[in-house]
């Protein structure tokens, strides 16, 4: 058994951003573990910016009206006191970040550049380029480098150890020798991101496969808010690849097939850059009603004209890459295909604002030991939906919180232990996938996976649509049990760790779809068609989602409605 004072388990920018601030004590001896190298971690894929309120573009923003278009963007389902230390801790983490040699885009006058995004009223997207997230990921990783933080790369966390609601630590596979081992940790983060492999066509890396999230599932911890995932309006055509968000912040336009800018009719004060919700509904509903464009009618056009050849080299030269690409398609010539694709999870592991996980049952009782930060989790600043650039935001200021947090309980946590016995499930589980011989392969059970979730729980639902994934679902849970592999090695098998993966993916869209077809309204990224409004009296509330042997069972805890420097924002109709 391996032992270190503090386990992060996850490399994007909230995982080595927690560990920084824990090594920041020379005493402590914090490790990262991580099943792909840090410079793969899917932060890197974040194109357009991280928001701040720094006034450099003019002097009429603040912190109180980012928080505002935060709690408004959220459809009113943050928790306030969350949605405040987002916007008032973010400009000394931006300046942090350049301190550390971020090299941010410049204004002519040397300030860092800052341009408009969906949602925000005012131009508060920091950016590098539209490669923020690799920018900002390399910077981490110098820095963690340079501190000499242990890194596991490529070893994957199985199975999640509490013992009298306190974290002992985690059981891990080691990809590359195929041992089966457990990390006994006084404190253990997570930062295992986010859950979009779960839908056909999505932004997410493949290693986006809602890991972190299960274990903590399995572990007896609630899901908050998992029916809320956002799908980006901005995914090329058929692979859903990401044209960031900024391209449309620098001035792009969407049409429709009769050359329209159809957002007019659906938010017409912020056109394109209505949130992401507003514009993937909008787009969804003009291919639905026959105004698709291409052979296929199943996208609308993005045209970049309007923005100008030269600005494009200058501020967008990956999404010019991206559409010639994997798309075959110059910008600067054509307007290109776009459409609605799973980009973000607002839900995930419920935890306070210092990262620390809590069952929020009647005693909101605390899990000592264990915090999460980044996707994976539900600080819940984004409510029922997250806008553009306060993804990465979210990630580096919970992260360092997290990371102070922990760095300040470990010293006062009694030793951990990790017996024989914890490691019983992970190693039954491998087990079992490397001894199966049914007809069932992962491929084909996950790809029907991912066509009815796009299908039937995408962006917009209805009772029959969730009844029908739901069924699915079962039949595929209950394929999975009578599934093969055909490496039965234990050495880098990536067969292996693609069936451990579907099993997650299976329990997890379980809880999404359980919790999409409870909550009997439309607000933010989860859109009922049949329930169409927003209904504040019956649910403005989180859902909490209880692992049982029949399947999720969801109860439901208040909103936070009480920053501690300021009033809160009332609740309101949410109008663009």
């Amino acid at each position: 058994m391996l032992e270190h004072g503090v386990l992060i388990v996850g490399s994007g920018l909230a995982g080595m951003r927690a560990a920084l601030e824990v090594s920041e004590d020379p005493d402590l001896d914090v490790a990262l573990l991580t099943k792909v190298h840090p410079l793969r971690s899917h932060s890197g894929a974040a194109q357009g910016g991280i928001a701040a309120s720094l006034n450099n573009s003019n002097d009429e923003d603040s912190w109180e009206l980012h928080m505002y278009d935060t709690v408004k963007g959220a459809d009113f389902l943050a928790d306030q006191n969350a949605a405040e230390i987002l916007a008032r801790e973010a400009p000394e983490n931006i300046f942090e970040l350049e301190h550390w040699g971020c090299a941010f885009s410049r204004l002519e006058n040397g300030l860092i550049a800052q341009r408009r995004f969906g949602g925000h009223t005012q131009p508060r997207a920091v950016y590098a380029a539209d490669r923020t997230g690799h920018a900002l990921l390399t910077v981490l990783f110098e820095q963690l480098f340079r501190r000499g933080v242990k890194v596991y790369s490529e070893w994957y966390a199985l199975d999640l150890v509490l013992r009298d609601n306190v974290c002992q630590g985690v059981v891990v596979y080691d990809i590359l020798t195929g041992q089966i081992d457990a990390i006994a940790a006084k404190a253990v983060l997570f930062a295992t991101g986010g859950y979009g492999r779960a839908f056909q066509t999505t932004t997410n890396a493949a290693a986006s496969t809602g890991d972190g999230i299960v274990m903590a599932y399995r572990a007896g911890i609630p899901l908050e808010d998992m029916e809320f995932v956002q799908f980006h309006p901005t995914g090329l055509q058929g692979s859903g690849i990401l044209l960031s968000e900024a391209a449309r912040g620098e001035g792009a336009h969407i049409l429709n097939a009769e050359g329209r800018r159809f957002m007019e009719d659906y938010a017409p004060e912020r056109m394109e850059l209505a949130p992401r919700d507003i514009v993937a509904r909008a787009e969804q509903t003009e291919i639905d009603e026959g105004r698709g464009v291409t052979d296929k009618k199943d996208s609308v056009f993005m045209d970049f004209s309007p923005i100008g050849e030269e600005r494009i080299r200058y501020a967008l030269p990956s999404v010019l890459h991206l559409a010639r690409d994997f798309a075959g398609i110059d910008p600067l010539q054509a307007p290109v295909p776009i459409q609605p694709t799973a980009h973000y999870s607002m839900g995930g592991i419920p935890c306070d604002v210092d990262g620390m996980v809590r069952l929020k049952d009647q005693n909101d009782t605390p899990i000592v030991g264990f915090y999460a930060a980044g996707e994976c989790s539900c600080v819940s600043v984004h409510g029922a939906n997250r806008l553009g650039t306060n993804s990465l935001l979210e990630a580096v200021v919970f992260g360092r919180r997290a990371g102070r947090a922990i760095r300040t309980a470990v010293r006062d946590l009694a030793p951990t232990r990790i017996e024989e016995g914890d490691l019983q499930r992970a190693v039954a589980e491998v087990d079992r996938l490397l001894k199966g011989d049914g007809p069932e392969r992962a491929g084909a059970i996950r790809q029907e996976l991912r066509e009815v979730m796009m299908i039937d729980c995408g962006v917009f639902r209805t009772r029959p649509q969730l009844e029908n994934c739901l069924s699915t679902l079962k039949n595929l849970q209950e394929r999975y049990q009578r599934i093969a592999i055909d490496d039965k090695g234990w050495q880098f098998n990536t067969d292996l760790v693609e069936a451990i993966e579907l099993g997650h993916m299976l329990e997890y869209a379980e809880v999404i779809i359980t919790g999409a077809l409870a909550r009997e309204e439309s607000r933010g990224g989860h859109f009922r068609k049949d329930f169409p409004t927003r209904d504040d009296q019956r649910w403005h509330k989180h859902t909490l989602a209880y692992r049982t042997d029949d399947g999720p069972r969801l109860a439901y805890a208040d909103v936070n409605m009480q920053p501690q420097y300021r009033d809160p924002f009332p609740l309101e109709e949410r109008k663009y």
